[in-house]
């Protein structure tokens, strides 16, 4: 059994990567009205990887007999000033919700809920992957700068980074069931 403390924590966790979830679908509609096939489809993936992570929760919610809660969702930016600009608010994002983990972690121990902290670990791995994976993004956007081709490169890159986390994920083999 879950405390209502850790319970309400986790609930407010679900909103956070739905939140992402719908970020990242937002995004993925801007990219497609700037041409951006690569970065649309790597945004698209992103979504749905964001949703997987709120199912997690919501499902381990359940295992724990608590009550998990469907979040309403805020409506996210729809217009950015740029590639670069709209990946940089990715990091930023990845980077709210690693201390999101964080602060759920610093609750476990507060509340002796070593169920709930070892479940969170495969959230620390998954937050350590998603920032670095968003830096390498941003480095790779900083080096192809911001000529008149850029645009085409940065798409072009992404592309293959979305490819590249594709297979990753093919090759781990089947993930656990939300």
């Amino acid at each position: 059994m879950i405390s209502k403390n850790m319970e309400k924590a986790l609930n407010e966790q679900i909103a956070l990567e739905g939140y992402a979830s719908f970020l990242y679908l937002s995004m993925a509609s801007w990219c497609d009205s700037q041409g951006l096939a690569g970065c649309a489809q790597f945004m698209h993936r992103q979504s749905a990887e964001e949703r997987q992570h709120m199912l997690r929760i919501f499902n381990y919610l359940s295992e724990v007999d608590g009550f998990a809660l469907t979040p309403a969702i805020k409506q996210p930016p729809h217009e950015f000033k740029s590639v670069q600009a709209m990946f940089e608010m990715v990091y930023q994002h990845e980077q709210k919700v690693t201390a999101s983990i964080n602060e759920l972690l610093s609750k476990c121990h507060e509340n002796k809920d070593h169920s709930t902290h070892l479940f969170l670990q495969w959230y620390v791995q998954e937050q350590r992957e998603e920032e670095s994976l968003m830096r390498n993004i941003m480095d790779r956007i900083r080096l192809i700068g911001d000529g008149p081709q850029s645009l085409y490169y940065i798409d072009k890159e992404i592309s293959a980074v979305n490819a590249a986390q594709v297979k990753a994920e093919a090759a781990e083999g089947p993930g656990e069931e939300m």
